[in-house]
């Protein structure tokens, strides 16, 4: 009963009967990682995808020179890994835990046969594989067509916006990580936050930001002024 009510709020599995659900519970195994435990490797064969129960897993590349690229966060509620199980490929990046998680695993041989058995259940993972090509055509306009400042902008607005556009929020996850989700380096962060507070545009006070002057951090989002 706990499974099938955690993959009816899901939106892989709305609209889904419980007989459907149910069928899913049934190849559902449960995975748990404690904090910086890897979930795979980029290569490692895609035996399956994963979803949030509770946690957060970043999903990130290593360059040739050793820097962290972080691709994604995926937090409660959100799948990850669902390309390679459709695509009979390897998994194209690295996957860690963030903090301790709960994750429940997909096995693909598995899920593909409930495909088969019911369509409906590919038309729901047609829409949300939909949504992730957006988000990450999006990051991928964030990171090549905008300056670090931009970027960053960009990512406080998207916080603001993701909590009912509030003026005051928290940070996600640690500047350390924002760096290297932006793109740039902890030291390049730190200064840029600098420059905003000195502008009156944002208050840093930890992990806590406000937003003052939410025209003026548009208009650096949308390149439309420097700092």
């Amino acid at each position: 009963m706990e499974i099938r009510q955690h993959l009816s709020q899901v939106d892989l599995f709305k609209g889904l009967a419980v007989d459907q659900l149910d069928a899913i519970a049934r190849i559902i195994s449960d995975k748990k990682y404690k904090r910086g435990q890897f979930i795979f490797s980029e290569g490692d064969e895609g035996m399956g995808f994963y979803l949030v129960i509770s946690g957060r897993v970043k999903i990130y590349k290593v360059s040739s020179e050793g820097k962290e690229q972080i691709m994604h966060i995926f937090g409660p509620g959100q799948p990850f890994a669902e390309v390679p199980v459709f695509e009979g490929s390897r998994y194209p990046a690295n996957a860690e835990a963030m903090e301790s998680c709960k994750l429940f695993f997909f096995p693909k041989k598995d899920f593909i046969a409930l495909i088969q058995e019911n369509p409906s259940l590919a038309m729901n993972m047609l829409a949300s594989l939909s949504q992730r090509l957006k988000q990450f055509s999006h990051l991928i306009e964030i990171l090549s067509l905008k300056e670090v400042p931009g970027r960053l902008a960009s990512y406080l607005l998207y916080l603001s916006d993701k909590n009912g556009s509030v003026e005051e929020f928290k940070l996600d996850i640690a500047k350390s990580q924002l760096a290297s989700l932006l793109g740039t380096i902890p030291e390049t962060l730190s200064r840029i936050f600098a420059k905003m507070g000195g502008k009156e545009l944002v208050r840093i006070n930890g992990p806590q930001i406000t937003i003052l002057n939410r025209p003026g951090l548009e208009d650096l989002a949308e390149g439309e002024t420097k700092l």
